[in-house]
């Protein structure tokens, strides 16, 4: 599906922050989709990022994604998931402003999730996708039944172990990606796959 794309800079708490929005005809949602950790090479080009939005735009939702503090053109510095759970409730405000009344998704990638799990005690939403959720490495909180949460088998950032461990004392299932790591390389074609039946509206 063809969507209509544009860069913005938006002002946040820490200064401009860098948003790329992709508008279907038609947008029946908003979706929110955060990359992985800025420390580490994330960036909202990131390619399982890149997949979450196509697949959101293929679902007829405006795809929103947006450099974390200190990646790209965002100014501002890594403040611990602090400062980048305010950006995307600014940058929410923002996108909700322009398409009122859309019912909001948020996803995330790794640091990406936990962020997005923050923001979800914070903004309503109707759906909650974590991938490769970093709960080893942040204290990702209890997330509401029906989030979408998938993992690669043999991801060797954020064991399944651990993730797990999460999910366990929630009763939360998880969808495992056989054959992948944390990157899903080979399997981003699966990835969507899966979160397209997982969203579908």
């Amino acid at each position: 599906m063809k969507a209509r794309e544009e860069r913005l800079l938006l002002p946040g708490a820490a200064g401009n922050l860098e948003v790329v929005v992709a508008t279907p005809v038609q947008p029946r949602g908003l979706a929110l989709i955060a990359h992985p950790h800025p420390l580490y090479g994330g960036t909202l080009d990131n390619k399982v990022v890149q997949t979450l939005a196509r697949t959101f735009i293929a679902q007829h939702h405006v795809a929103v994604r947006m450099n974390f503090r200190g990646v790209g053109a965002s100014d501002g510095v890594y403040d611990e998931g602090r400062g980048e759970t305010e950006d995307w409730l600014t940058v929410a405000q923002a996108m909700r402003e322009r398409h009122p009344g859309l019912p909001v998704s948020l996803a995330g990638f790794s640091f990406g999730a936990f962020v997005q799990v923050c923001v979800s005690t914070r903004l309503e939403h109707s759906r909650l996708v974590l991938v490769g959720p970093a709960v080893n490495r942040f204290s990702v909180s209890e997330v509401p039944a029906g989030t979408l949460v998938i993992h690669g088998e043999e991801d060797d950032v954020v064991p399944l172990a651990a993730v797990l461990d999460w999910a366990r004392p929630q009763s939360l299932p998880i969808v495992v990606v056989p054959g992948t790591g944390h990157f899903f390389h080979g399997k981003l074609v699966e990835l969507a796959r899966i979160v397209n039946h997982g969203c579908a509206c």
